[in-house]
């Protein structure tokens, strides 16, 4: 064969390649224009009940009118997030499969856990920023404070005698706890538990002092008087709580900050881009149902919604956020 046939030949089967490939490219836009024709499962990293497994239920039941197909919510607690994060990168990379991402998984865990085996900017795709939630401080009356400012002239007094319970070493309620230990100069000791819903029994039977837990889980326990509410992290005052400062108010802009989580909508890396359009367009439509507004602002969350990339600055700032807490300024070290 002639170095000119071995060239024609070469030129053949590239067109061939080029054929098929767009063959391909057409079938896999047409299957994304057909997505979703199943139901979805939505995988939450934390137990059933706490803060962001609400919010995660309510949106599941909202992306059903946009998407045409049910979203159904599976927990996968532990580790502070890193098994549901960890079972969503290895999905199938076809839209089936979705996260709930916080703070936490996103942002926290990466900097604080040597052992994690997501990274989240690589190992997952981001869909779209979903919600804002308000972080409450408070304790239980008998406490005998009637303020923050109280609360931080107490816990002087009692020194390192006074405890605030997380749901686990590095999480982001131990950051919060760290810096607001620096911040206004206590020693409140950190005691580590399983979930936030330990955390807030601790308080109620007096085993802990402070509540720093997300609005959503406590809202029942302030409702009954078993918790007083002290000071709201969020941008503005909580409607449920009109009489509660936020941390900004009180002069802690960088505390409030810190203390607010966020969540967001991510799918395994690899996901097509259709199919990721296709569900950020589905989320944001149902962000803007009124009813779910209503509901979620009543829980003390703001409704965000957004592109992949806002979610993509969110995780890339708030990590770089927590990078200057835990290696520059050491806050987790300063915990007692």
């Amino acid at each position: 064969m002639t170095g000119r046939g071995t060239r024609r030949q070469w030129l053949q089967h590239m067109g061939m390649w080029a054929a098929a490939g767009g063959v391909a490219g057409s079938a896999l836009a047409a299957g994304a224009g057909r997505f979703p024709t199943r139901p979805l499962k939505l995988i939450v990293p934390f137990a059933p009940g706490g803060s962001a497994d609400i919010v995660a239920r309510l949106l599941a039941d909202a992306l059903q009118a946009p998407l045409g197909q049910a979203v159904v919510v599976e927990n996968k607690a532990g580790a502070g997030g890193m098994l549901g994060a960890e079972a969503v990168a290895r999905a199938a990379a076809d839209g089936y499969t979705l996260g709930l991402g916080s703070i936490s998984t996103l942002a926290v865990n990466p900097v604080v856990l040597p052992q994690l085996r997501v990274n989240p900017l690589q190992d997952l795709a981001m869909v779209a920023p979903l919600a804002s939630i308000a972080s409450v401080f408070s304790v239980r009356p008998t406490l005998g404070v009637a303020n923050f400012e109280g609360l931080v002239r107490a816990a002087r007094v009692q020194g390192d005698r006074w405890a605030v319970g997380s749901s686990g070493v590095g999480s982001a309620g131990h950051l919060i706890l760290a810096a607001l230990n620096r911040e206004l100069g206590l020693r409140l000791r950190h005691i580590p538990y399983k979930g936030m819903g330990p955390v807030v029994q601790s308080v109620l039977a007096g085993d802990t002092q402070v509540l720093s837990d997300q609005y959503p889980s406590s809202a029942s326990f302030i409702a009954q008087g078993l918790l007083q509410p002290l000071a709201v992290a969020s941008a503005q005052r909580l409607p449920a709580l009109p009489q509660v400062p936020t941390l900004a108010e009180l002069g802690h802009a960088a505390l409030n900050r810190l203390a607010i989580t966020w969540l967001g909508l991510v799918a395994p890396a690899g996901t097509p881009q259709a199919v990721l359009q296709r569900l950020n367009t589905a989320i944001n439509q149902a962000l803007q149902h009124s009813a779910l507004r209503t509901r979620l602002e009543q829980l003390g969350v703001q409704p965000l919604g957004g592109s992949a990339l806002q979610l993509q600055r969110m995780v890339e700032d708030t990590t770089a956020q927590v990078r200057q807490l835990v290696l520059q300024d050491k806050v987790l070290e300063d915990t007692p």
